[in-house]
């Protein structure tokens, strides 16, 4: 039945009682998922999705959350449109006014609809949170909008940074970035536009992983599915894969056993799903299910209880769009570093995040900085402890940068190159984003023996650590040094990258 299963023939592995975790006493061990009833089906069509619920501690969250009848009012917003859907018994389509005792069972058994509003009293800090939640109506999964696909509990930032939903079509970065006034600049800001995450890419994420989070929820109560990475952060490209984390538990996890435990038990539920092919249990030092999702083509890496990819998912998308020439100078640097061969973690070169991280490090530093130091001027927004359900309502009110830093988007490439090439002290420093400076290195092995040192800013471990071979540290700094020096000659970025062929991966 699973061809391609590692356990294939074996029994569950039951971790060790020293461990210390209690939720595989709520797992299902030998019984394979149940098998989904037409009702199931039928309502699974309307109500698939079961939403992060933010703000609630994981132990104390019931499987479906009950909303009584009479908390259901209509929504005062106009600015959303609820969607009308074919009545089963009627056999003819019911006006968007029309809600029936049907519609509030339905509601009662799922999750709730981001379009209307619910008043509950409150009682205490927690029901006075969740009687605030807006609601939406429900959608199928072909037509289902981002709007109604993402948590009803997804914070909507009055700051920079956008709301976690569908926006026109001109993004908010495209509007307000300047006309570019020479040739370089305009390479950078056309590559952007062209290569950047549109929203119909993160909308068929977003739906594979409410999908996900509904199937995984029969395995483990409880547990909540969270796009993270690339996807999210503001930094991804058309191409870019999809990370996910699997929340089970408060707390961290054993990922060498428990972490591979429960994704052993996903993988045979994957394989039960026609939507899903090549799921793959990579066990690495934070082990993931690698898989496709059919439908929208994308692969996804799926971890569990690495709540570090979430924290610092919220930062990133925070300096995102905290200045509006962020994010189209980090994408050409992944573009520029991927076409070179030093963007890959696994070969050790460099992963996106550490060249994220330096990015953001070389515009901190600047005689005028570019962007500020988020996590020392706004502690209590990405505050490492805060729970995990609050994080992606932590930046929501920062106000944008205002930059004294007048250099355009070619300037700043241009800089980049410099300053990892002649300028950048790789023997005594270390980059700290979440300081705003270079950093001494640590006296721990972990920072001495490696060749590039980048720090986490939650975790402070070296994002880098891929970097252990002289013979490729010698290559990176070679392509920056090359690549500099060409640039400030020709000022034409395809005699680093060449557009069309770029242009044409997306």
């Amino acid at each position: 039945m699973f061809p391609n299963s590692s356990i294939l023939g074996h029994p569950p592995f039951i971790p060790k009682p020293q461990s210390g975790n209690n939720i595989f006493s709520q797992l299902p061990l030998n019984n394979p998922p149940a098998l989904i009833s037409q009702q199931q089906l039928i309502e699974a069509d309307y109500n698939f999705r079961n939403s992060n619920f933010h703000r609630i501690p994981l132990n104390a969250v019931p499987r479906f959350p009950t909303i009584p009848s009479h908390d259901w009012i209509p929504g005062s917003s106009t600015s959303h449109v609820v969607h009308t859907v074919q009545a089963i018994s009627q056999g003819r389509k019911r006006r968007g006014d029309e809600y029936g005792p049907s519609d509030l069972k339905r509601q009662r058994f799922h999750s709730p609809s981001p379009c209307l509003g619910v008043v509950t009293p409150a009682s205490s800090p927690a029901a006075a949170r969740k009687a605030a939640v807006p609601l939406r109506s429900e959608g199928h999964r072909s037509g289902l909008s981002l709007d109604t696909a993402l948590s009803p509990l997804t914070p909507k930032p009055g700051g920079c940074v956008p709301p976690l939903r569908s926006e026109p079509r001109s993004s908010v970065t495209n509007r307000l970035l300047p006309p570019a006034q020479d040739k370089l600049s305009q390479q950078v800001l056309e590559l952007f536009q062209v290569c950047q995450q549109q929203n119909d890419d993160l909308e068929k994420k977003e739906l594979c992983r409410a999908q996900l989070q509904w199937e995984i929820q029969r395995l483990i109560p409880h547990s909540r599915v969270y796009l993270a990475g690339s996807s999210l952060n503001g930094f991804g490209s058309r191409s870019s894969d999809a990370d996910l984390c699997l929340v089970v538990q408060e707390g961290p996890m054993n990922q060498r056993t428990d972490a591979v435990y429960i994704l052993s038990l996903v993988q045979k539920l994957f394989y039960r799903l026609t939507y899903i092919e090549r799921p793959q249990l990579i066990r690495a030092k934070v082990p993931i299910l690698k898989f496709r999702d059919k439908v929208s083509g994308v692969e996804f890496d799926l971890n569990v209880n690495n709540v570090v990819g979430i924290r610092n998912t919220f930062l990133l998308r925070t300096y995102a769009y905290i200045e509006n020439r962020v994010r189209p100078i980090i994408l050409v640097v992944k573009k520029w570093a991927r076409h070179h061969g030093i963007n890959d973690a696994s070969r050790g070169t460099l992963s996106s995040y550490s060249l994220v991280l330096m990015v953001l490090h070389y515009l901190q530093t600047l005689p005028e900085p570019v962007i500020p130091c988020l996590q020392r001027e706004y502690p209590e927004c990405f505050n490492p402890s805060m729970d995990i359900h609050l994080v992606p309502e932590g930046p929501r009110n920062i106000p944008p940068y205002t930059s004294k830093n007048e250099s355009t988007l070619g300037d700043l490439f241009l800089g980049f190159l410099k300053y990892y090439a002649t300028v950048f002290n790789w023997e005594k420093y270390m980059i700290s984003v979440r300081e705003a400076k270079a950093l001494p290195r640590p006296n721990s092995k972990e920072w001495k023996q490696k060749y590039i040192c980048v720090e986490e800013p939650f975790e402070r471990s070296n994002t880098a650590r891929a970097v252990h071979e002289k013979v490729k540290f010698d290559a990176i700094k070679a392509e920056f040094l090359e690549s500099w020096r060409i640039l400030q000659l020709k000022k034409d970025l395809n005699f680093i990258l060449p557009l069309r062929a770029t242009l044409q991966k997306r």
